[in-house]
């Protein structure tokens, strides 16, 4: 009988489905574990061969612990908020609901063909109204709470109001804007309602501001960092610049410090755990006050603040530099300098907080004409702008120190501003200014001799005295922005009474997505949610109704603005756990027992992402008692990526002239990425398709060499735009998706990159083969097996096999699982095992890895329940215990032959069993020996 795996896939497909077989039960009297994948966007390109590979290793870790008698919990649902369907509905009209269920049926069909064990049931879609509500609720409750910095928690906003209300705000140590006013309780009571609103916003986790953002016009919306790409937005490749708009924002800062001492709690990567501790940015030092000389434009001193990690060098400051951006900028530039800064400003909104950051050699700046005033020598400081200071990092200004800093040091020189030497040496380099136990400053009548520490602790003191600067921490971490101008995202729970937000009642939710007839912004420039007719709030009967109906009495504007594609992913493994619940974004029952993930796997691309934005939101949710955990990921794993091999043609520069790659030689020309399903194992490209492919190459002159065109090649990321994706339904249909299942894994070390080769998944197909061959070795390959006794020899492979398996799996060592089997199939093939003892246990341990011949074999084995839940192999030691020992039989010292003999006999036994050997009497021809050398269980050696 021959290895069908396209029946034998399909029949257990259906079972599978049928049974429900791999459905979790919340409260079960089982070991709960939890394995969790990060859940994918489906785009409409479908997976590529790349894709399943995180997916794959977490599923055999999820039927291992099936198998070892644990209640698994794995789930899968679709993140399904994006900015290609939006970008779809624009250009054709089509509403992205109806793209992303055609995208979504699409990725269920490839999931379920690759033989995944999620729990279906608990399914989630960040687009499901079901779902987004709980999302909108999170919302809520970060807006109705506060940071209490004593308590270090997140606590609720009417406890703060209460404070306000006795003693003002004087005494509160919150987290809260740096312009927050202090007040008293009078002035509290005396305030109007719309006051006392915007003096909250100051507090609350989730509020508005005016922020610098990454706007893309040519998509209409705000970018996230990790969105752009070398100053162009990820998606689509457009210009990005710099822009003041109010929008919602997270108060993650609030969490920093947890967020970089929590990350001891987890058993992440060290490399994932150093790129957010790197991103968190904690840094020590001080905040410093300076003031402006009053001018003719600006007759009184504005303070600037600015943050130094090195306020012992404040006596070698000799000019400020200001982000572009800065809110004073504008303000304190004197008439005469305010175009050239202003066209300054213009061009540096241009250019993302990332290019800036990144381009080192790029110096330029302007001088604004206005000047700060030192705080001690009072001295003027001249102020300038340049796009090396952030207005998203720190204060968004420097108080700039050439001798002590390259970067300011270079600015220094280009624009020949004085350089104080404020170290006693020589040297002022960067590397002896970074020695800062051995730096001694002077300059200073309270700072001449002493090391880094006490001169730190002196300037801050000093500061202190004159109220111009305080010892601080500060982080790189900015608050998160929450804004999107977009269409297809979570709806805000928001409206507006007199230009302050409100929540609407939880019990309200979900506020749905409407209906709108375009996607685009509306012409005034509002988000595509101001193209919508009934979006407004009536407060009276608790709807949404006609925009014409606002009087802003009872009835006004909702939010138009629409939350970002992290919002939905900040929570969705929580609400795996209860998924169907209406009431609550899940039980207490639910949480108690699942309490958190136990294995999660997905990408390193998402470290500063998704992964820090779900910690926050899992602390917050810790504060509030909901979540019994601070992390909600135990173990983490950052699966690598399979490479493509891209396939490139050559066109010869300023002409439509290609050539084959032997005939490039010195010529110019510009490689261009080619369908790889149009080149041959031999690299030989099908001239014929590549015409078909683009008008462009229609009538394309193609030079080949001997007859073909040959391609070049290179291993580089698998993506659709490099054209080199390889098709997992086309593996399938030709090998089978166990051959799929354990090809990916055979190929390396899960945490690595390895690259993709289509050709070596035969070997692969054919081990299968040869495993269906163990079990159909009846006549004319029948299933046939016997339950008599094996042989020691195959219970001693069967055992080094559960052992190793047992050990792969648990140190997510799975590549070398393909190989043990392997091994272990072509002992007991040579062996010609057919021992029910020895295959039902082979059965059950190549179960995750290949779960469809599994499941046939197992069943074939007489089991009527599917293998899914069969108990693990149990390893004995005792079968590996060798009985005999090979022994090198020497002649004066020369290994002539080899003997095996048990290993229970003592020194005479083996004495005489080797002297009574064929071998032993040929080689003596009848000569009496000197001696005989035993070493029991080592050699034996005849000297003669």
């Amino acid at each position: 009988m021959n290895y069908n795996f396209k029946e034998i896939e399909s029949k257990w497909h259906a079972y599978w489905a049928e049974k429900g077989t791999f459905k979790a039960v919340t409260g079960s009297e089982k070991s709960k574990f939890y394995v969790l994948d990060m859940f994918p966007y489906p785009s409409g390109a479908g997976l590529h061969v790349g894709h399943p590979l995180g997916y794959i290793a977490s599923d055999i870790y999820a039927r291992y612990k099936r198998h070892k008698g644990f209640n698994v919990l794995h789930p899968m649902g679709y993140d399904s908020f994006g900015l290609p369907a939006e970008q779809y509905a624009i250009q054709t009209g089509q509403h992205p609901a109806i793209t992303t269920e055609t995208n979504i049926k699409r990725y269920r069909e490839q999931l379920d063909k690759l033989g995944f064990s999620f729990d279906w049931d608990r399914e989630v879609r960040t687009s499901n109204p079901q779902y987004y509500k709980w999302t909108q609720w999170i919302f809520i409750q970060l807006f109705n709470s506060w940071y209490d910095k004593d308590k270090d928690s997140a606590r609720p906003i009417q406890e703060l109001i209460d404070v306000f209300k006795e003693e003002g705000n004087s005494m509160v140590n919150a987290c809260s804007d740096e312009n927050t006013p202090i007040i008293s309780a009078k002035t509290w009571k005396e305030m109007s309602s719309q006051q006392q609103q915007q003096l909250l916003l100051k507090y609350r986790l989730t509020y508005l501001a005016d922020t610098e953002v990454n706007w893309c016009p040519k998509l209409g919306t705000v970018l996230a960092n990790d969105e752009i790409i070398n100053g162009v937005s990820e998606r689509g490749g457009f210009p990005v610049v710099r822009k003041k708009m109010t929008q919602w924002s997270m108060r993650i800062t609030a969490f920093a410090q947890r967020l970089l001492d929590d990350l001891s709690l987890v058993d992440w990567p060290q490399s994932l755990k150093d790129a957010q501790t790197n991103w968190i940015g904690r840094s020590v030092g001080a905040s410093v006050t300076f003031y402006t000389k009053p001018t003719a434009k600006q007759t009184q001193s504005l303070p600037i603040n600015v943050f130094t990690t090195r306020p012992d060098t404040i006596f070698g400051v000799s000019f400020m530099t200001l982000a572009p951006e800065h809110d004073l900028v504008l303000q304190l530039t004197t008439a005469d300098r305010e175009e050239e800064v202003r066209e300054y400003i213009a061009v540096s909104a241009k250019r993302s907080e990332r290019d800036r950051m990144s381009d080192v050699k790029r110096i330029s700046g302007v001088f604004t004409g206005a000047y700060a005033i030192h705080p001690f020598t009072k001295e003027c400081i001249p102020i300038w702008i340049g796009d090396y200071v952030l207005a998203g990092y720190g204060t968004g200004a420097v108080m700039s120190v050439p001798c002590g800093d390259q970067r300011d040091f270079e600015f220094a020189k280009n624009f020949d501003i004085p350089i104080p030497n404020i170290f006693n040496e020589v040297d002022i380099s960067e590397e002896a200014y970074a020695e800062k136990g051995k730096t001694t400053l002077v300059n200073s009548s309270f700072l001449d001799g002493l090391a880094f520490k006490q001169a730190t602790k002196k300037v801050i003191e000093e500061l202190e005295a004159i109220e111009q600067g305080k010892g601080k921490v500060n982080y790189r971490l900015r608050d998160a922005v929450f804004s999107r101008q977009r269409y297809w995202g979570e709806p805000f729970p928001v409206y507006y009474v007199n230009g302050m937000p409100n929540m609407v009642p939880e019990d309200c939710l979900p506020i749905e997505l409407p209906e709108v007839e375009k996607y685009l912004p509306t012409e005034t420039g509002e988000p595509p949610l101001g193209n919508a007719t009934v979006w407004a709030w009536n407060t009276s009967t608790e709807t949404v109704v006609d925009n014409k109906l606002i009087d802003e009495e009872t009835i006004f504007p909702l939010e138009l603005n629409t939350m970002p594609g992290w919002a939905g992913s900040s929570q969705y493994f929580n609400r795996y756990m209860d998924p169907k619940n209406n009431d609550a974004i899940f039980s207490k029952e639910a949480i108690a027992y699942w309490q958190q993930v136990d294995l999660y796997i997905g990408g390193v691309e998402h470290a500063t992402g998704h992964l820090l934005y779900s910690r926050f939101w899992q602390k917050f949710l810790f504060d509030l008692g909901i979540v019994p955990h601070k992390e909600y990921a135990v173990k983490l794993i950052n699966q690598g990526m399979i490479l493509g091999t891209s396939a490139f043609v050559y066109r010869e520069v300023n002409t439509n002239k290609f050539l084959s790659k032997g005939l490039v030689k010195d010529k110019e020309v510009i490689p261009i990425h080619v369908d790889v399903s149009f080149v041959n194992s031999s690299d030989e490209l099908n001239v014929e398709a590549f015409r078909n492919w683009r008008p462009e190459f229609a009538k394309a002159e193609i030079e080949l060499e001997n007859g073909k065109y040959i391609v070049g090649r290179e291993v580089e990321k698998m993506s659709k735009s490099k054209y080199n994706v390889v098709n997992p339904d086309e593996i399938c249909e030709e090998y089978g998706a166990d051959a799929l299942r354990l090809y990916e894994m055979f190929l390396g070390p899960i945490e690595q990159a390895k690259p993709w080769n289509t050709a070596g998944i035969s070997g692969v197909y054919s081990f299968l083969k040869k495993l269906w061959r163990l079990f159909h070795s009846g006549s004319d390959g029948q299933f046939y097996v016997s339950d008599d006794e094996p042989p020691k020899e195959a219970l001693k492979t069967l055992h080094k096999t559960i052992k190793k398996i047992e050990e792969d799996i648990e140190h997510f060592s799975f590549n070398t699982s393909v190989s043990t089997f392997m091994i272990c199939v072509n002992e007991l093939s040579s062996l010609k095992i057919c021992h029910r003892s020895i295959l039902e246990p082979l059965s059950i341990l190549i179960s995750p890895y290949a779960p469809h011949l599994a499941e046939e074999l197992w069943n074939k084995l007489g089991h009527q329940e599917s293998i899914a839940y069969a108990s693990f192999p149990e390893f004995i030691a005792s079968h590996l215990v060798e009985d005999n020992k090979q022994y090198p039989v020497s002649f004066n010292g020369k290994m002539r032959f080899v003997i095996e003999l048990p290993l229970s006999m003592n020194k005479e036994q083996i004495e005489d069993a080797v002297m009574k050997h064929q071998k032993t009497i040929d080689q003596l021809q009848g000569r009496v020996p000197k001696r005989v050398i035993v070493v029991p269980g080592k050699i034996v050696n005849i000297v003669g």
